[in-house]
């Protein structure tokens, strides 16, 4: 009975549901991440206080603190509270995942664009300037192209660290893939099979987006 595989193909729809789920949350929360990201590694480096100490802040706060924390909070008291003051419906878990992984994702981002952007050569935004281009001009048509193939390799590290860690939401209830395993478990009394099939399935999910990371840092190899 421990090792019953059937239990597994009897919640086929809930683990593909759970497939699906992981790889949209991943890259919801990674895209929404670089956006957070940009914006809070670019305010870092201003020179600008009132830009600087509040990126700083975010970043410390979300790096410091862990992601397991961030969801319990974010889904059972900040989100709650939002949409009771604005008069809407509380939505489910899985837009709690969503802005769990992006808030998180987006502090680590901020430090891979910092660093990006810090390795290139002062001299390139001198160049830039002497050109007749802004600060912001320079910036997003010089420096930034540059940075890109840099931190491409810590981007994809990024995903699929993101990718692992989603499996956290289950402890909110998203349909995901721990949660499916959990599920499975639970109504079943079979513990191996569900549980080894969501390490299968994490397992090829990293394996096929750490082959596609492979192919873009050739792809965009700098000397």
């Amino acid at each position: 009975m421990a090792w019953d595989w059937s239990v597994v193909w009897d919640y086929r729809e809930l683990f593909y549901r759970g497939f699906l789920n992981t790889i949209i949350l991943t890259s919801l929360g990674v895209a929404s991440g670089l956006v957070i990201g940009l914006f809070l590694g670019l305010g870092k480096l201003s020179e600008k206080w009132y830009l600087r100490i509040p990126s700083k802040i975010y970043i410390d706060l979300f790096r410091g603190t862990p992601l397991f924390v961030q969801i319990l909070l974010i889904h059972f008291a900040v989100i709650p509270s939002v949409f009771e003051f604005i008069g809407r419906d509380i939505p489910g878990p899985f837009f709690s995942g969503f802005v769990a992984l992006s808030l998180n994702s987006g502090a680590y981002i901020a430090e891979i664009f910092r660093s990006g952007i810090q390795s290139i050569a002062k001299g390139q935004m001198e160049a830039a300037r002497s050109l007749g281009m802004t600060h912001n001009q320079a910036m997003f048509h010089v420096i930034l192209p540059q940075a890109f193939k840099r931190i491409l390799p810590p981007l994809g590290n990024e995903f699929i660290a993101l990718l692992k860690d989603s499996s956290l939401l289950a402890v909110i209830a998203a349909n995901e893939l721990a949660y499916a395993g959990f599920t499975t478990a639970k109504n079943t009394f079979v513990r191996y099979p569900p549980y080894v099939t969501v390490a299968a399935l994490y397992l090829v999910l990293t394996l096929i987006f750490s082959q596609i990371v492979s192919w873009l840092e050739r792809r965009y190899k700098t000397d």
